[in-house]
């Protein structure tokens, strides 16, 4: 009997376990349809700035910037939370790998404390910043973001490292300075007639740029951790389920085996109180 109650209990623990990851499961999807209508606003906003500042730079060639060499700041961007398989992992590697690569080690601003974890203290990690867990932390996690490197970004050139929701790989993308941006789509005669000074009107464009392509970044990684969680929910829930047939299949066994024992007794005091009664 002890062995059978063992079984239950487990299996008790089973279903409250399944139960959890259902409705994590459930919390992924719902976040993945919200930040799909915020993920496509935000493309399409950080489409017409590139759009304007190609525009700008075709007009005022004397600001397009070559790529040259320098300090490099990556904002490497993992999760907040866990049970999202090796969403972190990946991110980890290719972080070692560029290190390898790059003459000058670049420097690294982690969001996400669950991948700031993983990584430890390094010479390398300049800070690391909160993440978010669902669409509406990511205001504050890219106001937080913006003044930390308001502080840091001065001589660095600016790239971004973290899972592309739209293709579902890991991305690295080059943020600042403003270059390797989509032709014009057509060519105007003369250059826009501009309100400020080309300098000014260049260094609010930046801004605006850079505050809305993290924007995409952020929502971008958030989308692809979110689904990456409800694959790895659905992975783990099969294997419950197969633990769980299992336990029910011995659980089954050993009922069978204790109702045989019950009934084995119930026979031989049957057997032992007809032998009593006719000696008698």
């Amino acid at each position: 009997m002890s062995r059978r109650r063992e079984i239950a209990r487990r299996l008790e623990a089973l279903a409250d376990i399944a139960g959890i990851m259902s409705a994590m499961k459930g919390l992924a999807l719902m976040e993945v349809r919200i930040l799909t209508d915020f993920l496509t606003s935000q493309q399409r906003m950080v489409a017409g700035i590139e759009a304007a500042a190609a525009d700008f730079l075709a007009a005022h060639g004397e600001f397009a910037s070559a790529d040259q060499a320098g300090n490099e700041l990556y904002i490497l961007i993992g999760s907040e939370q866990g049970f999202c398989g090796d969403f972190n992992e990946s991110l980890l590697s290719r972080m070692e790998l560029l290190c390898q690569q790059k003459i000058a080690p670049p420097r690294w601003l982690v969001v996400g404390r669950r991948l700031a974890s993983r990584i430890g203290e390094r010479d390398c990690l300049e800070l690391a910043l909160p993440g978010a867990t669902v669409a509406d932390e990511v205001p504050a996690v890219l106001l937080h973001l913006t003044q930390e490197l308001s502080r840091r970004l001065s001589g660095f050139k600016l790239s971004a490292l973290y899972h592309c929701a739209a293709t579902g790989d890991i991305r690295q993308r080059r943020l600042l300075p403003l270059r390797d941006l989509p032709a014009p789509e057509r060519r105007h005669p003369y250059p826009a007639e501009l309100n400020l000074p080309p300098e000014t009107f260049l260094r609010g464009l930046t801004g605006h740029y850079l505050h809305a392509v993290l924007n995409e970044v952020l929502y971008s990684s958030l989308m692809a951790e979110n689904r990456q969680r409800q694959v790895h929910m659905d992975s783990a829930l099969q294997r419950l389920d197969e633990d769980s047939a299992r336990l029910k299949l011995t659980y089954n066994i050993q009922r069978q085996e204790e109702i045989t024992e019950e009934i084995e007794v119930i026979l031989l005091s049957a057997d032992m109180l007809h032998e009593a009664e006719h000696g008698g």
